[in-house]
């Protein structure tokens, strides 16, 4: 009985004095009475005084182990925590709380700054983070605006913060499907193989709706393989009359030499028609495979993120299409074309030889600069056209004014 009642006695902390005491309190042979304030301060001296004694310093390793462990079980602090506190207390020779009280993070980017990116993602109609990146970039280091000295550095992740913040928001102010034609022995049905060559362009059609009966205007997209160089053109009707001058017109615009044509299996350039014009022109006319969809992927990406962000969705009269055919060979491709940063793939083979695309924002840039950057670039251009003539329009104005005029003219 009397054994019974010594191992039921509760020792209080302040009657502990040896490390013995410590470790039959861990082993759950002694009990002890303790208590330990909530108030950061006391915690901080109740650590203090258990270390001074029990000369923590002075203490061998595994007695060292114990006084930790039954610091974490008693003081409700964690083991990396408790380490931190005791180099100081080792370095000081008193545990002492460092309160650091501060106001949050230190803002970097001002209110003009949020006004200047509302104000660009409005006139390049809110690009992805990658491409403002670029945008900001290009405005301070190419064309020297030094109101983008602190947007240039500016991460993509922060972008989209900054597009939440409310003095952001304060300057914030879709159809016919294609018809396909089977059993039509007509171009190609086959992947195009540019072998690093432009000239492969990949084309698609953009309805613009129906209103009443009344079809709208219908957009051609056509988009180079390799430099992702584009030309939008508009017109009232998809048929003879129409689409052949619109494609002659298309082929002129861009700066290099055709060699492919490739299409999905859409009859408006499946056709007797078209074939005959692109043999003419000695292009090579093929159209998507079954089951490849991802074929004619590259122009209708560019459908969404272009065709349609600039039109829209809803429905356009036909007899506005000579209009907006001007506007896009003077205002819109242009912008596309010399001021639009697009990302392009690296391509990367695994060790099982599997082969991946990345896109990396160090391989960004705008299709002009991708042309320019081919090996043997000058060696693409049509006859009697140099880089020296298309230089001249692409710092004919800057990225930022481009957009604007866009944006006005639109």
């Amino acid at each position: 009985i009397a054994h019974d009642q010594r191992m039921n006695t509760i020792m209080n902390l302040d009657n502990l004095t040896s490390i013995s005491q410590m470790a039959s309190f861990l082993d759950g042979s002694q009990a002890i009475a303790f208590s330990v304030a909530s108030n950061k301060d006391e915690r901080y001296q109740f650590v203090e005084k258990i270390l001074k004694r029990f000369a923590y310093t002075n203490l061998k390793r595994s007695d060292k182990g114990i006084v930790i462990q039954f610091l974490i079980k008693t003081s409700g602090y964690s083991k990396s925590q408790l380490t931190r506190m005791i180099q100081r207390y080792a370095q000081e020779g008193q545990l002492r709380r460092l309160q650091t009280t501060t106001n949050g993070f230190k803002t970097i980017y001002t209110t003009e700054d949020l006004k200047l990116l509302a104000e660009l993602n409005q006139r390049h109609d809110t690009p992805n983070g990658l491409r403002v990146k670029k945008l900001c970039e290009r405005a301070y280091k190419q064309f020297s605006d030094q109101a983008y000295a602190r947007l240039s550095t500016i991460s993509v992740s922060h972008i989209y913060n900054l597009r939440k913040a409310s003095g952001y928001k304060k300057h914030r102010c879709h159809y016919e499907k294609t018809k396909s034609t089977k059993g039509v022995n007509i171009g190609v049905r086959r992947k195009p193989n540019n072998d690093g060559r432009p000239g492969y362009i990949r084309i698609d059609t953009v309805h613009q709706g129906d209103f009443d009966g009344n079809k709208g205007v219908y957009h051609i997209n056509a988009v180079d393989e390799i430099t992702q160089f584009e030309v939008v053109i508009s017109v009232e009707k998809i048929s003879e009359a129409y689409l052949i001058p619109a494609l002659g017109l298309l082929l002129d615009t861009f700066p290099f030499v055709i060699l492919n044509f490739h299409s999905d299996n859409g009859s408006e350039y499946v056709n007797k028609i078209v074939a005959n014009l692109l043999r003419k022109l000695l292009i090579e006319f093929t159209k998507s495979r079954p089951r490849h969809c991802n074929d004619n992927a590259l122009v209708e990406g560019k459908n969404a993120a272009i065709v349609r962000k600039i039109f829209g969705y809803t429905h356009i009269a036909q007899h506005h299409a000579a209009r907006l055919n001007k506007f896009n060979q003077s205002v819109l491709n242009p912008y596309i074309n010399y001021h639009r940063p697009c990302l392009y793939p690296t391509l990367i083979i695994d060790s099982k030889g599997k082969q991946k695309k990345k896109y990396e924002y160090k391989n960004m840039m705008t299709p002009y600069e991708k042309l320019k950057s081919l090996p043997n670039a000058q060696t693409y251009l049509k006859e009697n056209l140099t880089f020296k003539n298309l230089d001249d329009i692409a710092n004919a104005m800057t990225d930022n004014e481009s957009a604007d005029l866009l944006q006005q003219q639109r």
